[in-house]
């Protein structure tokens, strides 16, 4: 894979680009996304899954027009410069397994390492739980590559493999512009009141989707990425540019009036307490379920944003990964182990199992025939 080169290969570019999705991710969140998640690759694909039918849970149903256009803009940007490069087939029922536990980690802890870092810039401290487990996680992970922990090599193909995963979030954003209703009871489904209500304009998300998947594919940004690389390598590159994610979003958070400080945001008039928008504070699964993700997406290569952007670039790979969180949100949601619902803590403890496996049994020299 080729590394960035000139403006977006620079310190400068990483932090500019950082400023610049922060600052998209808090607008994005004044001109109508929900609060708190003005960009959140887990719950936008829980959404989006939703809208497709694949769970019921009507609060989250609405084919978010980002994703795909974070795809798309990444898919442009390979094309520009040359980096659009079809390959697969390193562990792709691994990879889809761990999408699934990632998505699971994250829809327990309520957002993804995005959302972790735009909760606090929004003032909720459930997320310092959230990103402490993320950082222990990716540790974890970390030392399960030390041991030789490996997925595999991929491998150049046709070009119809690459462009499939752009084609199908091309048929996604089409669906989510036009937002045809199938029949009664059918797909399309759209949530009319909850997180899946709150939206910014199509024209806007898809605008600002395109900008980010274009700027994120050209400066590898990747918030899983940054923390892997500064403890496995002492390289602060990536970590520049999610510090400068978080900085422009606590300042906009600010100018905007969307700063709330606090584990909840108070009490209303009877005294009964109010969360922070979509959260919760059982503290042990905000961080375990980020424990799970984080160590599901750095054995897997990076954070959900990433991959969405890599499966842009042509990665089969990665686009199994990310039909991976798209089945693990429909799971997390029919069997009730979003948030610190009933199956939740059942859920994370078998999940981390199954991951801690696969970081120890995929170690390259345990490989058949070696």
């Amino acid at each position: 894979m080729n590394k960035p080169k000139g403006f977006f290969a620079s310190p400068v570019g990483i932090i500019v680009v950082g400023l610049v999705i922060g600052g998209l991710a808090a607008t994005l969140q004044k001109a109508g996304n929900p609060a708190n998640m003005g960009v959140c690759v887990a719950c936008f694909t829980r959404d989006i899954a939703g809208g497709l039918g694949l769970h019921q849970a009507k609060p989250v149903q609405y084919i978010r027009p980002e994703i795909p256009a974070f795809c798309l803009g990444a898919f442009l940007a390979a094309l520009a410069f040359r980096e659009f490069k079809p390959r697969t087939g390193s562990a792709p029922i691994t990879r889809f397994i761990l999408g699934m536990t990632a998505m699971i980690g994250a829809l327990v802890f309520l957002g993804c390492p995005w959302r972790a870092l735009l909760r606090l810039a929004g003032g909720d401290w459930n997320a310092i739980l959230g990103l402490a487990g993320l950082i222990i996680g990716i540790a974890v992970g970390v030392q399960c590559l030390k041991l030789g922990f490996s997925l595999g090599r991929s491998y150049p193909t046709r070009a119809v493999a690459g462009l499939a995963m752009p084609f199908a979030m091309l048929a996604l954003l089409v669906l989510a512009v036009l937002y045809p209703h199938f029949g009664e009871n059918a797909a399309l489904f759209r949530s009319e009141k909850g997180p899946g209500a709150a939206a910014a304009h199509v024209a806007v998300s898809i605008i600002v989707g395109l900008v980010i998947g274009f700027l994120a594919q050209r400066t590898r940004f990747c918030t899983v990425g940054g923390i892997r690389d500064v403890i496995l390598m002492r390289d602060f590159h990536l970590l520049s540019g999610v510090i400068a994610f978080l900085v422009a979003a606590f300042a906009l958070n600010l100018v905007y009036g969307q700063f709330h400080p606090g584990f909840t945001l108070g009490a209303d008039a009877e005294g009964k307490v109010v969360m922070q928008p979509a959260a919760h504070t059982t503290h042990w699964l905000n961080f375990a379920g980020m424990l799970l993700a984080g160590l599901s997406f750095t054995l897997a290569g990076g954070c959900p944003g990433r991959q969405v952007f890599l499966s842009g670039e042509g990665d089969g790979d990665a686009g199994v990964f990310v039909l991976g969180m798209l089945t693990g949100a429909a799971v997390a949601h029919n069997f009730l182990m979003v948030g610190n619902g009933p199956q939740a803590p059942y859920i994370v403890v078998i999940a981390l199992v199954v991951v801690l496996l696969i970081g120890i049994l995929g170690r390259e020299r345990l490989a058949v025939g070696r």
